[in-house]
Protein backbone atom coordinates (compact mmCIF):
# COMPACT_ATOMS: atom_id res chain seq x y z
CA UNK A 1 0.00 0.00 0.00
CA UNK A 2 1.19 3.63 -1.05
CA UNK A 3 0.51 5.86 1.80
CA UNK A 4 -0.90 9.29 1.55
CA UNK A 5 0.63 12.58 3.05
CA UNK A 6 -2.27 15.00 2.59
CA UNK A 7 -2.92 18.60 3.29
CA UNK A 8 -5.76 20.65 3.71
CA UNK A 9 -5.29 24.30 3.05
CA UNK A 10 -9.06 25.17 4.52
CA UNK A 11 -10.18 28.73 4.03
CA UNK A 12 -6.15 29.63 3.54
CA UNK A 13 -4.30 30.22 0.65
CA UNK A 14 -3.98 33.19 -2.91
CA UNK A 15 -2.33 33.13 -5.55
CA UNK A 16 0.41 34.41 -4.17
CA UNK A 17 0.98 30.67 -1.88
CA UNK A 18 1.53 28.88 -4.99
CA UNK A 19 5.13 29.66 -4.32
CA UNK A 20 5.02 27.17 -1.96
CA UNK A 21 3.59 24.57 -3.90
CA UNK A 22 6.74 24.89 -6.39
CA UNK A 23 9.07 24.68 -3.67
CA UNK A 24 7.76 21.72 -2.37
CA UNK A 25 7.72 19.81 -5.87
CA UNK A 26 11.23 21.15 -6.32
CA UNK A 27 12.34 19.88 -3.15
CA UNK A 28 10.59 16.40 -3.41
CA UNK A 29 10.35 15.32 -7.14
CA UNK A 30 9.94 11.17 -5.95
CA UNK A 31 8.40 11.50 -2.74
CA UNK A 32 8.35 8.22 -1.76
CA UNK A 33 4.53 8.31 -1.52
CA UNK A 34 1.74 9.82 -2.70
CA UNK A 35 1.21 13.32 -2.01
CA UNK A 36 -2.22 15.39 -2.10
CA UNK A 37 -3.30 19.19 -1.90
CA UNK A 38 -6.20 20.58 -0.98
CA UNK A 39 -6.64 24.49 -1.33
CA UNK A 40 -9.59 26.58 -1.79
CA UNK A 41 -12.22 26.14 -4.58
CA UNK A 42 -10.40 29.34 -6.08
CA UNK A 43 -7.00 27.77 -6.28
CA UNK A 44 -7.58 24.16 -7.52
CA UNK A 45 -7.38 24.73 -11.60
CA UNK A 46 -4.48 27.11 -10.79
CA UNK A 47 -2.91 24.89 -8.46
CA UNK A 48 -3.35 21.67 -11.01
CA UNK A 49 -1.19 23.80 -13.55
CA UNK A 50 1.55 24.24 -10.91
CA UNK A 51 1.45 20.65 -10.63
CA UNK A 52 0.78 18.88 -13.66
CA UNK A 53 3.68 16.91 -14.40
CA UNK A 54 5.04 16.74 -10.98
CA UNK A 55 4.23 14.03 -7.80
CA UNK A 56 1.67 16.18 -6.39
CA UNK A 57 -2.44 15.63 -6.60
CA UNK A 58 -4.78 18.20 -6.11
CA UNK A 59 -8.19 17.94 -4.29
CA UNK A 60 -10.93 19.54 -2.88
CA UNK A 61 -12.47 20.28 0.28
CA UNK A 62 -16.11 19.33 -0.36
CA UNK A 63 -18.57 18.50 -3.22
CA UNK A 64 -22.90 18.67 -3.18
CA UNK A 65 -24.16 15.16 -3.70
CA UNK A 66 -25.75 16.64 -6.93
CA UNK A 67 -23.99 16.54 -10.07
CA UNK A 68 -26.02 20.06 -11.01
CA UNK A 69 -28.62 22.28 -10.02
CA UNK A 70 -30.03 25.22 -8.17
CA UNK A 71 -27.71 24.90 -5.48
CA UNK A 72 -26.10 28.71 -5.21
CA UNK A 73 -22.44 28.56 -4.01
CA UNK A 74 -22.08 24.72 -3.66
CA UNK A 75 -19.94 22.72 -5.88
CA UNK A 76 -20.47 19.16 -7.91
CA UNK A 77 -17.98 16.36 -7.99
CA UNK A 78 -17.74 16.67 -11.68
CA UNK A 79 -16.60 20.43 -11.53
CA UNK A 80 -13.88 19.55 -9.32
CA UNK A 81 -13.01 16.71 -11.82
CA UNK A 82 -13.43 19.55 -14.74
CA UNK A 83 -11.21 21.99 -12.64
CA UNK A 84 -7.94 19.00 -12.15
CA UNK A 85 -9.24 17.46 -8.62
CA UNK A 86 -8.51 13.77 -8.22
CA UNK A 87 -9.79 14.06 -4.53
CA UNK A 88 -12.28 15.13 -2.24
CA UNK A 89 -12.09 15.89 1.46
CA UNK A 90 -15.91 14.63 3.21
CA UNK A 91 -17.33 15.20 6.51
CA UNK A 92 -14.37 16.89 7.49
CA UNK A 93 -15.54 17.90 11.67
CA UNK A 94 -15.44 21.71 10.52
CA UNK A 95 -17.91 20.65 7.83
CA UNK A 96 -20.41 18.61 10.00
CA UNK A 97 -20.15 21.10 13.13
CA UNK A 98 -20.22 24.43 10.68
CA UNK A 99 -23.03 23.02 8.24
CA UNK A 100 -24.48 20.39 10.84
CA UNK A 101 -23.56 17.78 8.03
CA UNK A 102 -25.17 14.76 8.78
CA UNK A 103 -23.66 10.76 8.50
CA UNK A 104 -26.63 10.77 5.80
CA UNK A 105 -25.61 13.47 3.76
CA UNK A 106 -21.45 12.57 3.78
CA UNK A 107 -22.23 9.21 2.53
CA UNK A 108 -24.40 11.22 -0.41
CA UNK A 109 -21.89 12.97 -1.10
CA UNK A 110 -19.13 9.96 -1.31
CA UNK A 111 -21.28 8.16 -3.47
CA UNK A 112 -21.65 11.36 -5.41
CA UNK A 113 -17.63 11.49 -5.73
CA UNK A 114 -16.74 8.14 -6.27
CA UNK A 115 -19.61 8.43 -9.26
CA UNK A 116 -17.71 11.15 -10.63
CA UNK A 117 -14.16 9.43 -10.76
CA UNK A 118 -12.86 11.12 -7.51
CA UNK A 119 -11.31 9.23 -4.17
CA UNK A 120 -13.03 10.39 -0.92
CA UNK A 121 -11.64 11.03 1.75
CA UNK A 122 -13.73 10.42 4.38
CA UNK A 123 -13.42 12.15 7.78
CA UNK A 124 -14.51 10.90 11.03
CA UNK A 125 -13.67 11.68 15.01
CA UNK A 126 -14.52 12.48 18.34
CA UNK A 127 -15.42 15.97 20.10
CA UNK A 128 -13.92 16.01 23.52
CA UNK A 129 -16.76 15.88 25.25
CA UNK A 130 -17.53 12.19 23.46
CA UNK A 131 -13.73 11.37 24.44
CA UNK A 132 -14.08 11.96 28.17
CA UNK A 133 -17.33 9.68 28.20
CA UNK A 134 -15.59 7.00 26.95
CA UNK A 135 -17.92 7.46 23.88
CA UNK A 136 -14.62 7.39 21.43
CA UNK A 137 -15.30 3.99 19.49
CA UNK A 138 -18.95 4.28 19.46
CA UNK A 139 -18.75 7.61 17.90
CA UNK A 140 -16.32 6.84 15.15
CA UNK A 141 -17.61 3.24 14.45
CA UNK A 142 -21.03 4.77 14.21
CA UNK A 143 -19.95 8.13 12.14
CA UNK A 144 -18.11 5.26 9.66
CA UNK A 145 -20.43 2.94 8.99
CA UNK A 146 -22.75 5.60 7.97
CA UNK A 147 -20.67 7.59 6.13
CA UNK A 148 -18.91 5.13 3.96
CA UNK A 149 -20.72 4.13 0.43
CA UNK A 150 -20.99 -0.30 1.10
CA UNK A 151 -19.47 -0.20 -2.52
CA UNK A 152 -16.25 1.56 -1.81
CA UNK A 153 -12.79 0.17 -2.69
CA UNK A 154 -9.41 0.35 -1.88
CA UNK A 155 -9.04 2.36 -5.42
CA UNK A 156 -11.93 5.05 -4.29
CA UNK A 157 -11.79 5.46 -0.82
CA UNK A 158 -9.57 7.14 2.10
CA UNK A 159 -10.75 7.26 5.79
CA UNK A 160 -9.03 10.33 8.05
CA UNK A 161 -9.43 9.76 11.98
CA UNK A 162 -9.45 13.65 13.04
CA UNK A 163 -9.97 13.59 16.71
CA UNK A 164 -11.76 17.07 16.84
CA UNK A 165 -10.25 17.84 19.85
CA UNK A 166 -7.13 17.82 18.36
CA UNK A 167 -7.61 19.84 15.26
CA UNK A 168 -5.31 22.98 15.15
CA UNK A 169 -4.90 22.92 19.12
CA UNK A 170 -1.57 21.30 18.96
CA UNK A 171 -2.83 18.46 21.22
CA UNK A 172 -2.68 15.19 20.26
CA UNK A 173 -3.68 11.54 21.06
CA UNK A 174 -1.43 9.06 22.97
CA UNK A 175 0.13 6.90 20.29
CA UNK A 176 -1.26 3.98 22.32
CA UNK A 177 -4.78 6.13 22.02
CA UNK A 178 -3.59 6.93 17.75
CA UNK A 179 -3.30 2.70 17.70
CA UNK A 180 -6.11 1.59 19.06
CA UNK A 181 -8.48 4.06 17.02
CA UNK A 182 -6.77 2.71 13.81
CA UNK A 183 -7.16 -1.14 14.91
CA UNK A 184 -10.66 -0.59 15.35
CA UNK A 185 -11.23 1.54 11.97
CA UNK A 186 -9.48 -1.20 10.06
CA UNK A 187 -12.25 -3.94 11.63
CA UNK A 188 -14.92 -1.94 11.21
CA UNK A 189 -13.67 -0.84 7.46
CA UNK A 190 -13.75 -4.80 6.98
CA UNK A 191 -17.33 -5.23 8.41
CA UNK A 192 -18.70 -2.36 6.18
CA UNK A 193 -16.76 -2.87 2.79
CA UNK A 194 -15.15 -6.71 3.23
CA UNK A 195 -11.76 -7.37 1.84
CA UNK A 196 -11.45 -3.99 0.09
CA UNK A 197 -10.48 -2.81 4.14
CA UNK A 198 -7.29 -4.28 4.48
CA UNK A 199 -5.99 -1.64 1.23
CA UNK A 200 -7.63 1.26 2.39
CA UNK A 201 -5.68 3.93 3.70
CA UNK A 202 -6.28 5.13 7.21
CA UNK A 203 -4.93 8.66 7.51
CA UNK A 204 -4.35 10.07 10.78
CA UNK A 205 -5.12 14.26 11.04
CA UNK A 206 -5.42 16.57 14.04
CA UNK A 207 -1.83 18.50 15.18
CA UNK A 208 0.38 16.18 13.35
CA UNK A 209 3.75 18.63 12.48
CA UNK A 210 7.44 17.76 11.64
CA UNK A 211 7.86 17.56 15.42
CA UNK A 212 5.44 14.61 16.06
CA UNK A 213 5.34 12.73 12.70
CA UNK A 214 7.80 9.81 12.62
CA UNK A 215 6.63 8.70 15.71
CA UNK A 216 2.85 8.60 14.30
CA UNK A 217 3.40 6.74 11.35
CA UNK A 218 5.23 3.71 13.09
CA UNK A 219 1.82 3.08 14.78
CA UNK A 220 0.06 0.03 12.69
CA UNK A 221 -2.87 0.30 10.45
CA UNK A 222 -1.36 5.00 9.90
CA UNK A 223 -0.70 4.84 6.56
CA UNK A 224 -0.44 8.36 6.66
CA UNK A 225 -1.71 11.67 7.51
CA UNK A 226 -4.49 14.81 6.87
CA UNK A 227 -2.79 17.48 7.53
CA UNK A 228 -3.79 21.21 8.12
CA UNK A 229 -2.02 24.24 8.91
CA UNK A 230 1.87 22.58 8.52
CA UNK A 231 0.60 21.90 5.12
CA UNK A 232 1.07 25.62 4.12
CA UNK A 233 4.68 25.64 4.29
CA UNK A 234 6.94 23.67 1.57
CA UNK A 235 9.31 22.76 4.61
CA UNK A 236 6.92 21.40 6.96
CA UNK A 237 4.97 19.56 4.74
CA UNK A 238 8.10 18.83 3.20
CA UNK A 239 9.59 17.12 6.55
CA UNK A 240 6.02 15.68 7.06
CA UNK A 241 6.51 13.68 3.65
CA UNK A 242 10.12 12.87 4.21
CA UNK A 243 9.09 11.14 7.46
CA UNK A 244 6.18 9.22 6.26
CA UNK A 245 8.41 7.68 3.23
CA UNK A 246 10.68 6.93 5.34
CA UNK A 247 8.13 4.92 7.92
Amino acid sequence: MRKLAAGNWKMNGTSAHLTELSALAQAHPAPGCDVLLCPPATLIARMAEVVKGTAIAVGGQDCHASSSGAHTGDISAEMLMDSGASYVILGHSERRTDHAETDAQVLAKAQAAIAAGLIAIVCIGETEAERDAGRTLDVVGTQLHGSVPADATAANLVIAYEPVWAIGTGRTPTLDEIAQVHAFLRTRLTARIGAQATDVRLLYGGSVKPSNATEIFAIPHVDGALVGGASLKATDFGAIITALAAA
